[in-house]
């Protein structure tokens, strides 16, 4: 595990909290959700936006600006909630091993450089498989099981 972490600017703060009031308000931005999961001192929700990303049959969270404070939150509480506007679905977490990290990286570069692209730090979706592999542990990664929605 990397303890990688690009900390956001102010712009990146504040383009989140738009983000995560227009989500809160039914409006995603390209499909983004809020996070909701419980803090893992506290036991309070924390709420961040985020992008899914589905690849194959499945969901992913990616973290790209790495250890995030809700990365460890989520590694601590197994699971959480998705959020848009009044749906809620309820999910379980399961981190994704270094080595089955690039095609989930290479689909999220895809899908989501023109927001995130930054922090990957000259890696682009064009990037040789063996580049993927050697940033994939500065990138934490949660597969996505959903136990329904309330």
């Amino acid at each position: 595990m990397s303890d990688r972490f690009v900390r956001p600017t102010r712009l990146d703060t504040v383009f989140n909290a738009a983000v995560a009031a227009l989500t809160r308000a039914g409006l995603p931005l390209a499909g983004s959700r809020v996070l909701a999961v419980r803090g893992r001192s506290s036991g309070e929700w924390r709420t961040t936006p985020v992008n899914p990303l589905r690849v194959g049959g499945d969901r992913y969270l990616v973290a790209p600006r790495g250890t995030t404070q809700w990365v460890r939150n989520l590694r601590a509480a197994g699971g959480g909630e998705l959020r848009a506007g009044r749906s809620v679905e309820v999910f379980r977490a399961e981190e994704v091993p270094d080595a089955e990290k690039p095609p989930i990286l290479r689909a999220y570069l895809v899908a989501w450089a023109w927001e995130v692209g930054r922090f990957f730090e000259g890696v682009d979706k064009n990037s040789p498989e063996e580049r993927l592999r050697e940033i994939a542990p500065g990138f934490p990664v949660f597969r996505l099981r959903s136990e329904g929605r309330r």
